[in-house]
């Protein structure tokens, strides 16, 4: 048995048992991943794969039982060349932080500016995907960090932490009717076409709910994936536009407005960060995560120190009270570009 083999079996799970995938992934040939599993089960005495002629069909009942000891024995594997590194080179490594558009365009640029201040010499990968993909890539390994909404609750194998609460604003464009109208509600925003998220974004189906809760039928004339494509489009004038409130307090405004008392129509949202349970995080990753959560202590967090008992936990901070967040927070000497020698 050996760790290759370990990797062949949870690379066919992951690829949903599609050995030219997984040859691919590892950089080896279908045959050698499918004599290497083989192998496996000679070794072990069990079919960890059910197969239809040379086709991977299915996991046996001893394979999923299977399957959860190698991703565990290889989450341990990795761990422990994080602890290595620890010690090594502290401050130096790599970090993968995945996040969807907003979180990505609007909440993280702040605090990553900062983050490489202290860090200078930690490589940062930013990878920027929808809700699913953040949950994917953590499911996987890909990503050491997520930064999400809902989407990564009540994931059994991720420990998720919440960051700060928003809602949606409303814009238009500058000299938009309903900038003229003193208390708008739903059933005025509902004669104007809507520009929004995608259902699968967090907004985009909420957004349609609680006008149907209302009795109202909503023109939602476009759905776009990120809040720029959607300002761009009520730029144009396409519609009235429903955004994550930090898509227009941290990003140029470029025209739109936010139509007044309309925030909290759609509900209050989480950021939250996630990560797979179980793994040992570099120190510099724990302190990313207590920069996105001050509430979170990166002692805790890493383990090397128990959690206080709190018999009321404290309320996270809404958006416009995390100063640290908005961009006008970032020193100019943090937004000046290094110049090669």
């Amino acid at each position: 048995m050996n760790f290759q083999q370990l990797r062949y079996v949870r690379a066919a799970v992951q690829n949903e048992l599609n050995l030219t995938k997984v040859a691919g992934e590892l950089f080896t040939s279908q045959s050698g991943v499918s004599k290497q599993i083989r192998e496996l089960e000679a070794e072990l005495k069990i079919e960890i794969f059910v197969r239809r002629g040379k086709r991977l069909v299915g996991l046996t009942p001893a394979g999923e039982a299977a399957s959860r000891v190698i991703d565990q024995l290889l989450q341990e594997a990795d761990n422990l060349k994080r602890l290595s590194a620890q010690f090594v080179d502290a401050d130096k490594g790599r970090l993968v932080v995945a996040a969807t558009h907003n979180q990505a365009n609007y909440v993280l640029p702040p605090v990553l500016l900062r983050f490489r201040e202290l860090f200078p010499e930690v490589e940062v990968e930013l990878r920027q995907g929808s809700p699913d993909f953040v949950v994917e890539s953590l499911l996987r390994g890909d990503a050491d960090i997520g930064v999400a909404t809902e989407a990564v609750d009540n994931q059994p194998h991720l420990d998720t932490y919440p960051c700060f609460s928003w809602e949606h604003v409303v814009i238009a464009p500058e000299g938009h009717p309903l900038l003229d109208v003193s208390a708008p509600d739903l059933a005025d925003l509902a004669q104007w076409p809507i520009v929004t998220y995608s259902p699968e974004f967090t907004g985009g189906g909420r957004v349609q709910e609680t006008f149907e809760e209302a009795g109202l039928n909503a023109d939602i004339r476009l759905r776009a994936m990120d809040a720029d494509v959607i300002k761009t489009y009520v730029r144009l004038g396409a519609g009235i536009g429903i955004v994550a409130q930090m898509a227009i307090e941290n990003g140029p405004e470029g025209g739109l407005v936010p139509i007044p008392a309309t925030k909290g129509f759609f509900g209050t949202c989480s950021t939250k960060i996630a990560v797979q349970q179980g793994t040992l995080l570099r120190n510099y990753a724990y302190q990313l995560i207590a920069m996105l959560a001050p509430h979170l202590d990166p002692e805790v967090l890493s383990g090397r120190r128990r959690a206080p008992i709190q018999p009321v936990p404290r309320p996270i901070d809404r958006f416009e009270e995390r100063h640290d967040l908005q961009f006008s927070s970032v020193p100019a000497k943090e937004i000046q570009f290094d110049v090669a020698a």
